[in-house]
């Protein structure tokens, strides 16, 4: 759908590369307005402009991808989250691989690798996910000996078995939430920044969005909103689709002075209750903590600090004497924990893109593709279909 030949990375700024502010005039109708400027907003922004509709994407900040997107741990494992999420992540992939001309000027993949670890009172969590990821990934099987020499960093005796995932890498979000605003931009798309959406009326492709950057018109309207998504849907007068924003907390820490982490696995237990991944010579930690939360900009708790260095002090050989940088993000879900993406059964012409829980960069460049596909009324891409997903599983309509 991106028509790529038209993207030009520009050596200079003028002024068709300015995001709106609320002093300028606006464009009274669009036909799409985008709501969140997050990694969701700006992809399925970016198919949808270089379609050749007329696109608006509004962002409450200053600064698009200021909440979960800035906060990412950006890594695209194909073994992460739920069937529909594996898919779409298994058909991201080549996107990622290599970006099409002029999306960005760097690598958007650095090798990584997975290492996901199991105690012995684990093992048949690790059974069943290795499973269900063996026929479309392949994996290798490993005892501790095999576990331990893949991450040092182990602790003897802690983990029983594990697999590898060597196709996992690290993204550069940045760079890929920036390629999507630049191609929003390169096809006449506005950004709209410090555009809270206030109020929503209308319906039947007619929609009229009271923001604090002025009113704009729109015949469709995309809920990209994050862990604003339900607020956003209830404006709109939609259904309840159950999104429960999640407080996930990160810090980072120095690895020991002896020992070279650059190229040591993102290791990660069966059950997630804490992963360890190396960035800029420091080690990411956290204990993949899921706690229920109203949308905020959310900051770590002390308490969850301290349970994720407990947890990672019991499986690795460390002793964490200093935390030297933390912070917290939300993920949002809904019950099943895949991503809602389609038209509102009592709103017409407002279109869900939520829910993405902690799988949104990986999955971004097909979930996009799907989003798109499903606004503009096309068949859904067959290289996504061809991942074995059911569009049905993404439907608002399964939350019932």
């Amino acid at each position: 759908m991106l028509r790529w030949s038209q993207v030009r990375l520009r050596t200079s700024i003028g002024p068709e590369d300015q995001d709106r502010s609320p002093t300028e005039p606006l464009l009274q109708k669009y036909d799409i307005a985008v709501i969140g400027g997050g990694i969701a907003g700006a992809s399925v922004a970016s198919e949808l402009a270089s379609s050749d509709r007329k696109v608006v994407l509004l962002e409450m900040e200053s600064q698009p991808g200021y909440h979960t997107t800035g906060r990412s741990a950006a890594l695209f494992a194909s073994s992460y989250g739920p069937a529909p999420i594996r898919a779409l992540t298994r058909a991201a992939r080549k996107f990622f691989a290599a970006p099409p001309e002029g999306f960005c000027d760097v690598s958007l993949f650095a090798p990584r690798g997975e290492l996901v670890i199991s105690r012995a009172d684990q093992l048949e969590s690790l059974n069943e996910l290795a499973d269900d990821v063996s026929d479309s990934l392949k994996i290798s099987l490993l005892n501790e000996q095999q576990l331990r020499e893949a991450n040092p960093l182990v602790r003897e005796g802690y983990a029983a078995a594990g697999f590898l995932d060597e196709t996992s890498y690290d993204i550069d979000v940045n760079a890929l939430h920036q390629g999507y605003l630049r191609v929003v931009r390169s096809h006449g798309g506005v950004i709209m920044t410090n555009a809270e959406v206030l109020n929503l009326q209308g319906g039947r492709n007619d929609w009229r969005l009271h923001t604090r950057s002025g009113d704009i018109e729109a015949n469709i309207v995309v809920n990209a909103a994050g862990a604003w998504a339900d607020h956003v849907g209830q404006m709109a007068g939609a259904e309840r689709i159950g999104l429960v924003p999640k407080r996930r907390t990160i810090a980072t820490i120095s690895p020991p002075e002896t020992v070279e982490v650059a190229s040591y696995p993102a290791t990660v237990d069966v059950d997630e209750d804490f992963y360890l991944k190396p960035d800029a010579g420091k080690l990411l930690i956290s204990p993949a903590d899921e706690t229920p939360s109203e949308p905020c900009d959310a900051q770590p708790e002390e308490l969850d600090i301290a349970i994720c260095v407990d947890r990672i002090e019991k499986a690795f050989d460390l002793s964490v004497r200093r935390i030297e940088n933390k912070w917290a993000g939300l993920r949002s879900f809904v019950s099943d924990k895949c991503p809602v993406a389609g038209f509102s059964q009592s709103a017409e012409g407002f279109f869900w893109l939520a829910g993405q829980g902690g799988y949104g960069i990986q999955s971004s460049p097909a979930l996009s593709r799907f989003a798109a596909a499903q606004i503009l009324g096309d068949p859904v891409p067959q290289d996504i279909l061809d991942q074995d997903l059911n569009p049905a599983d993404l439907a608002p309509q399964r939350l019932g």
